[in-house]
């Protein structure tokens, strides 16, 4: 058995460990470094990808940040290549596509907690702000998650009246506003508070109701209505 084999070897005796403790610990049984070399073995199996993990981490700050960072990126870190940066992007996708589902498929208002992990999985992360508008039925079920602008929320990229004439265009009858702050802080702005109860107002003159502004960051999220500030 030459080196190279010996290695193989090593690897296939420590991922099976790792499978292991996945198996029998669950959600908690491995270290986030560990979840990434896991993930790269599918796509370098002959090599340690603990080291990569690890740079991984340490480069991009998190799990989370690894797994949301942009896909040139990360197969031009060391080690990587496209194809092991695949192999990532596609547990993100995966983990939208998840969380988006659960979304879809009861009341918006009545899994609450679903639609804020669907929006910090999806928004957390970003580099640059974007506004989202969803839109709901009369059941408060999703119509449509519509991408409005990357930039600040503000007149210029979001106009209150073009807002609600969208939503009747597709027939909703209630939407939530969605921004994030790439600062990592998703305390409002007063800008965010003003264009939010100028949407609020002109919808109130069409009968379509703007249930809340929610703002994703890195710290969590803020609610415009659980603050009273609409």
């Amino acid at each position: 058995m030459d080196a190279s084999d010996a290695n193989v070897g090593g690897n296939s005796g420590h991922r099976a460990r790792l499978r292991q403790r996945l198996f029998e610990g669950g959600a908690e049984a491995l270290a986030d470094y560990e979840v990434l070399e896991y993930l790269l073995a599918t796509a370098r199996p002959r090599i340690d990808t603990k080291p990569i993990a690890k740079s991984l981490i340490a480069r991009f700050g998190s799990l989370s940040a690894v797994l949301d960072a942009d896909a040139k990126a990360l197969a031009d870190h060391p080690q990587m290549g496209e194809t092991s940066a695949a192999a990532l992007k596609i547990v993100a996708l995966a983990a939208r596509r998840m969380a988006r589902s659960k979304v879809a498929e009861r009341p918006v208002l009545g899994s609450w907690q679903a639609l804020l992990d669907y929006l910090h999985i999806d928004m957390a992360h970003l580099m640059h702000e974007r506004v989202r508008v969803l839109h709901l039925d009369a059941r408060n079920r999703l119509i449509l998650d519509e991408r409005v602008s990357d930039g600040s929320i503000d007149e210029a990229a979001i106009h209150p009246r073009e807002v609600i004439k969208r939503a009747l265009e597709i027939g909703a009858t209630a939407l939530i506003l969605v921004h994030n702050h790439p600062s990592g802080s998703p305390e409002p702005s007063r800008a965010d508070i003003d264009i939010t109860r100028r949407i609020a107002e002109a919808g109130r003159l069409l009968g379509v109701t703007v249930h809340d502004h929610v703002i994703v960051g890195r710290e969590g999220h803020a609610s415009l209505r659980a603050k009273g500030l609409i």
